[in-house]
């Protein structure tokens, strides 16, 4: 399985992303873009289309989390735009995460790959069990959503980079990791709370890293885009 750098599109609108993705135009490689649900509930499906028509591979980052049957006719709806990555939380129940591949799969047995969220990279152990009641530790916690996703039939689970060693050791070498929570070395960690490099993120074995502000943010976003390829992938 092929390791790739996903760009977190994290914009208000269709004129900040694309004024973004203008700046890779004739530079090499098109990246991978997350789109979230900021620009999706901001610009709709149509959004979806146009970044696709550029020639970018898409991970939408809606994490469905409700009623099997509302997620299975949601994920039907999304199955139709094209993307190449979607997820929903983990914590929504095996039940949910079989109704959204069943909802994802289209009539000729096609459909993008789908990922489940374990625990946000912001959350704590502390909120962990504080805030969310849990008693088990982050990475038993993590380690046990992981399985629950595997057995639903799921492709992988979004983690923290400092987890992904251990998913695959649970659920297979083929099972994917989607790590955000990716920082420079020389980088500000943001609101990320676990975070690795991209160097370190490879090491570890995480199959793809989603990397926002590292890169929108930077004063040349495709020299830190490059950067981040080097690191991980080259």
């Amino acid at each position: 399985m092929g390791k790739d750098v996903i760009v977190a599109c994290d914009f208000a609108s269709k004129e900040d992303v694309f004024a973004f993705l203008d700046r890779f135009e004739g530079r090499g490689r098109k990246p991978f873009v997350k789109i979230g649900m900021e620009l999706y509930y901001a610009e709709g499906p149509s959004i979806v289309h146009e970044i696709k028509a550029r020639g970018h591979k898409i991970f939408l980052d809606l994490k469905l989390h409700d009623i099997p049957n509302t997620v299975m006719k949601t994920m039907k709806v999304l199955s139709n735009l094209g993307v190449d990555m979607t997820n929903v939380h983990a914590a929504g129940t095996r039940a949910m995460m079989e109704a959204a591949i069943k909802g994802l799969t289209r009539e000729d047995g096609s459909r993008p790959m789908l990922i489940a969220v374990t625990q946000l990279t912001s959350t704590s152990g502390e909120a962990l069990k504080n805030e969310l009641l849990i008693t088990e530790d982050m990475e038993k916690t993590v380690m046990h959503y992981a399985q629950n996703t595997k057995t639903a039939g799921l492709d992988g689970v979004v983690c923290s980079p400092l987890e992904a060693e251990r998913v695959h050791s649970c659920c297979g070498s083929e099972f994917i990791t989607v790590t955000p929570g990716v920082r420079f070395a020389d980088g500000d960690k943001g609101d990320q709370v676990r975070v690795m490099t991209p160097a370190q993120a490879k090491e570890i074995g995480s199959d793809y890293i989603v990397v926002g502000r590292p890169i929108t943010a930077a004063e040349d976003p495709v020299a830190a885009y490059e950067r981040c390829v080097r690191e991980f992938i080259d």
